[in-house]
């Protein structure tokens, strides 16, 4: 977990290194700043981004979320007023490419003019640059308090239904509610865990599903999980609450999450399958662990073939894997895989940039006849902020034929 740790935050504080140098520059068209104040600007915006490192090098309490909190959101403001600065340069870097293509020849020499003390008004073109930069600075700002303040608690629950051609017309309009990614640790308690509970109940579901990283890494917080699972409980889905594990179950410890889940009255599949229904109308619902856990170093992983061991090929099949890295090869076998793990990006300026990364991000895919949802996750790993990607709970609804 460590070096993990390491890893992430060498690479934030790179990125946020960078944009707040790019940053102070581009502030310095806006304010006439010496040097000297120029380099204090960019070390107090550099050393901000670095404050969340505390929270793991000390014990969990308000002050040290506080300020992980307003470390996350400086390096968050500068990283999206870089990418917004860089769009005001472009133009004028594209310009200057053009030019240097064209080997455009020097301007001739000129006399110089007799000098005037009246000052020159200042060019269009650069009373709109500085409109531009004091605009990008702004809007980071603004956006960068919003994913903050309010875009992590902003609760959607959604809607999705799901035709399966082999569910029986029985089960014809058979709920499932899916709260994933919920990342229970220094940022994620009891208000979010009373936020879960209401949606799950307004979602009247039928069957409530878990879909793993339920803890962010700190054993720690497993005592919230219980609380987690009682909730979910208290919701009153008639067939229970079914849970898998992710890659954030894993650094927690596997065992630990599953037993804390089981003793909470949860089924937990691993690599495993269950029958939801009765003998005349009934779907197979299976369950996989971490597809990365091997990638990761522990032992176990999803096993689709050790789950589907004694399933009856005839009957539909629903798959719960935490990452929607596996259905590719998990399409042949199954009618729909329900996923998270990508956060739907969970901070997108403008665009979602994890879409030139990953396949599945957040929503609906198909794959031959078998479909994928990928659910954006309830709550947030990394900087405690969401923009663009609204925390979720999804209300699964199959439909026959």
């Amino acid at each position: 977990m460590v070096w993990r740790v390491a890893i992430f935050f060498g690479v934030v504080m790179l990125v946020s290194g960078g944009a707040a140098a790019y940053v102070v520059r581009r502030g310095r068209e806006l304010v006439a700043v010496s040097d000297v104040r120029a380099r204090i600007a960019w070390w107090a915006l550099f050393l901000s981004s670095a404050l969340p490192l505390v929270r793991f090098l000390a014990p969990p309490d308000p002050w040290i979320e506080a300020l992980s909190i307003f470390g996350y959101g400086i390096g968050l403001a500068c990283v999206l007023a870089a990418a917004l600065l860089v769009l005001v340069d472009l133009p004028s870097a594209l310009a200057r490419l053009a030019r240097r293509l064209r080997k455009a020849p020097p301007a001739p020499a000129v006399d110089a003019p007799a000098v005037d003390a009246t000052p020159a008004p200042m060019p269009r073109r650069e009373m709109i640059r500085r409109v531009a930069i004091g605009a990008s600075l702004a809007t980071a700002g603004g956006a960068s308090a919003y994913a903050f303040a309010l875009g992590r608690h902003d609760y959607v629950l959604e809607d999705v239904p799901m035709r399966l051609p082999r569910l029986p017309r029985a089960l014809d309009g058979y709920t499932i509610a899916q709260l994933s990614d919920v990342h229970l640790g220094t940022f994620v308690g009891r208000r979010e865990i009373a936020a879960a509970r209401a949606l799950v109940r307004d979602a009247r579901a039928d069957l409530v599903v878990l879909t793993g990283d339920l803890v962010d890494h700190d054993p720690r917080y497993l005592t919230d999980l219980g609380m987690l699972v009682r909730a979910m409980a208290d919701a009153g889905a008639r067939d229970g609450v079914v849970a898998i594990l992710g890659n954030h179950d894993y650094y927690t410890g596997p065992d630990d999450v599953a037993a804390t889940l089981r003793a909470a009255g949860v089924r937990v599949l691993r690599n495993e399958a269950t029958t939801i229904g009765d003998a005349g109308a009934r779907f197979a619902l299976l369950g996989v662990d971490d597809v990365w856990a091997v990638r990761n170093g522990f032992a176990g992983g999803a096993d689709l073939t050790a789950a589907m061991r004694d399933v009856d090929p005839d009957h539909a099949k629903v798959l719960l894997c935490h990452n929607p890295e596996l259905f590719p090869s998990a399409a042949a076998h199954v009618d729909l895989q329900i996923s998270g793990h990508t956060h739907g990006g969970q901070v997108n300026p403008i665009v979602r940039p994890i879409d030139l990364l990953l396949p599945y991000v957040a929503g609906r895919y198909r794959r031959g006849d078998a479909q994928l949802y990928v659910n954006r996750g309830f709550g947030t790993a990394g900087p405690p902020a969401r923009l663009g990607s609204p925390p979720e709970v999804t209300r699964i609804t199959l439909v026959a034929g």
